[in-house]
C-alpha cells in the first residue's frame, strides 16, 4: 500500500456515522448549545459570568424589584441554588435588595449603578457572539430558530 493509500483509508476509519443522531432533536439542540456556550464562557469571562449568571442579572435589569421566587420560576432554578448565587452578586456590588413595594414578606433584586453597567457591556456582547455564531443563518432563520426552540420549552412538560 502506498503512503497517500494508507493515509486515505485511516481518515475513511476516522469517519463517525452519526447520521442517527443527527435525526435527533435533543442531539442538535445540544450541539448547537454547546457551540454557543462555549463562546459565551470565554467571551463572558471578563465581565466574570457564567450562563446562569448573566440570566439572573439580565432578568433583574429589565425587571427591577423581581423575587428571588420570580426568578427561579423563570430560570427553572431550585430556591437553595439561586440564594447563593443571588448573595455572590451581591458581594460583587452588582445586586442589591430592597423591600417589594406590594409583598411585604419579600425582597425585590435590582442592578446597582456597577451592575448596570456591566450589563448594558454583557449583553451587547452576548448579542455579538450569537450573532457569529449564527452566522450561517440569515435574520429571518433566526427568528424562526428561537420561535421553534421556545415553542419546545415553553410547552407544558412532556409526560415521563
Amino acid at each position: 500500500m502506498r503512503k497517500n493509500e494508507k493515509s486515505t483509508s485511516a481518515k475513511q476509519d476516522d469517519v463517525i456515522d452519526t447520521s442517527y443522531l443527527e435525526t435527533l432533536m435533543g442531539y442538535n439542540a445540544r450541539r448547537a448549545a454547546l457551540t454557543i456556550i462555549g463562546v459565551f464562557l470565554k467571551r463572558m469571562a471578563a465581565y466574570e459570568l457564567r450562563p446562569v449568571d448573566f440570566s439572573v442579572l439580565s432578568l433583574v435589569m429589565h425587571n427591577p424589584g423581581i423575587t428571588s421566587r420570580q426568578l427561579c420560576t423563570a430560570l427553572g432554578i431550585l430556591p437553595p441554588n439561586l440564594v447563593g448565587m443571588v448573595s455572590q452578586l451581591e458581594k460583587r456590588g452588582l445586586i442589591s435588595r430592597e423591600p417589594h413595594p406590594s409583598d411585604g414578606r419579600a425582597m425585590g433584586l435590582h442592578l446597582t449603578s456597577k451592575g448596570k453597567h456591566l450589563m448594558e457591556q454583557a449583553e451587547v456582547t452576548a448579542k455579538e457572539l450569537e450573532m457569529a455564531a449564527t452566522d450561517k443563518l440569515t435574520s429571518s432563520e433566526r427568528k424562526t430558530l428561537i420561535r421553534l426552540l421556545q415553542k419546545i420549552y415553553l410547552q407544558a412538560p412532556i409526560a415521563g
